[in-house]
């Protein structure tokens, strides 16, 4: 298995890509939650590495991606992704993406279904309602909170980033979790979803409820739902093994 990485000017920042797993395979793609990077999702590469090529992208202002100077956006993540398929020439693929990645795979699969052919997302919200419970959560979120509950993850960024500025960053991402313009969430437009879709949350997941979950499942049409048992917001990580296979097993059927 071969692995490249790389960067690309893309609008002001540069957005950082790794391939790996099948050089040959069908592309794969892996996108990660916010205030994470790639790294968070290793532990489910194994599963899908052998049979898939792996294309992992840090968002902007996460991992060794630069901010720049644009604000951040699901949207602006979107066209990220897109320049950086249409960079490697990957026209058609499949996509992974855990929380804020997932959020970014439902605007993707919605609005260029020809080259989506398939979407797993895992603790994706898909909308921000006024009484939603994680709102207060997300609305009070400080750079302390961060460093003190992920401090690896913090040290990682510092490490790896060029330009690192966690404090902004953590102010950019808040906007992006609050955002209720059509630069956001993707709403009723999940409903315009026509790959295979599986969604799946943690069953103690406080950020993705159980009743978001079957809403959405209501919005997209086939798709298919799992609750992983014993598991909160970072199922793939609480759970890797049982999330890493039924990933497998889902885009390979």
């Amino acid at each position: 298995m071969n692995n490249k990485c790389g960067y690309i000017d893309i609008n002001g920042s540069e957005v950082y890509y790794e391939l790996s797993g099948n050089p040959v395979g069908k592309p794969l793609l892996m996108l990660h939650g916010g205030l994470g990077s790639l790294d968070e999702l290793i532990h489910i590469q194994k599963y899908v590495a052998v049979d898939y090529q792996l294309i992992s992208i840090d968002f902007r202002g996460h991992g060794r991606s630069p901010l720049g100077s644009r604000p951040l956006s699901y949207l602006q993540y979107q066209q990220d992704i897109q320049d950086v398929l249409g960079h490697l020439s990957i026209d058609r693929y499949s996509i992974f993406g855990f929380s804020d990645g997932g959020i970014v795979g439902y605007r993707l699969a919605a609005l260029d279904p020809r080259s989506v052919s398939c979407l797993v997302t895992l603790g994706a919200a898909w909308r921000l309602e006024p009484n939603e419970p994680s709102l207060e959560l997300k609305s009070s979120l400080t750079e302390d909170f961060w460093v003190s509950k992920f401090p690896d993850d913090v040290a990682l960024y510092e490490s790896s980033n060029p330009k690192p500025d966690f404090s902004k960053l953590v102010g950019a991402v808040k906007a992006v979790w609050l955002d209720t313009t059509p630069s956001g969430y993707p709403c009723n437009l999940v409903e315009r979803i026509r790959c295979p879709t599986l969604i799946m949350r943690g069953d103690n997941d406080i950020l993705f409820s159980l009743d978001e979950a079957v809403s959405l499942k209501a919005k997209i049409t086939g798709s298919s739902f799992a609750n992983i048992p014993l598991a909160a917001h970072s199922a793939h990580q609480d759970s890797p093994e049982l999330v890493g296979k039924i990933l497998q097993q889902f885009i390979s059927q």
